[in-house]
């Protein structure tokens, strides 16, 4: 008996797609995983407090999130300082480009830390970007912590991506 195949056309962009859709997955696989409890040798999951407190900022549309000593340890948060840079003679503020996190409709953020373990989402008005900085028209003050390790999983937390 002959064994017939059918040759079927897949389009580039059908492949790109489960592509992205795949990634997204990996995506929310990977932040629940960070973001969640961890399990013990019997698989059953631990009985700690969540990993990150989210709370409405009254009056804004923003949240400040709070992270357990674990969590923020896990992530590995990293943040530097904002800074004052003279362009053309105008002083705009400055901060790393690992700050600067988009957002689905396309707006910036970068994340603040302006205590301990808690974390906000600054709207940011990006002038431009030179090398490993992005000058800004609009943004966090000289001195304010921008967190430029973690943000990414700090926006999933926000959001609530992978609960």
């Amino acid at each position: 008996m002959q064994a017939t195949f059918r040759h079927t056309h897949v389009s580039r962009q059908t492949v790109i797609s489960f592509m992205v859709i795949a990634v997204f997955a990996l995506i929310v696989v990977m932040l629940s995983q960070t973001l969640g409890g961890r399990s013990d040798t019997q698989g059953q999951t631990s009985t700690h407090d969540e990993p990150a407190v989210v709370e409405a900022i009254a009056g804004s549309e923003l949240s400040r999130i709070t992270l357990t000593a674990d969590a923020a340890r896990r992530l590995d948060i990293k943040t530097a300082p904002a800074q004052n840079e003279t362009v053309n003679g105008a002083t705009r503020p400055m901060i790393p480009y690992a700050a600067v996190i988009y957002d689905a409709e396309g707006k910036t953020w970068a994340y603040t830390n302006p205590s301990g373990l808690v974390y906000v989402r600054q709207a940011i008005t990006v002038e431009s970007i030179e090398g490993d900085r992005a000058i800004l028209s609009a943004g966090p003050p000289a001195g304010t912590a921008v967190v430029v390790v973690g943000a990414s999983e700090l926006l999933g937390a926000e959001y609530g991506v992978g609960h």
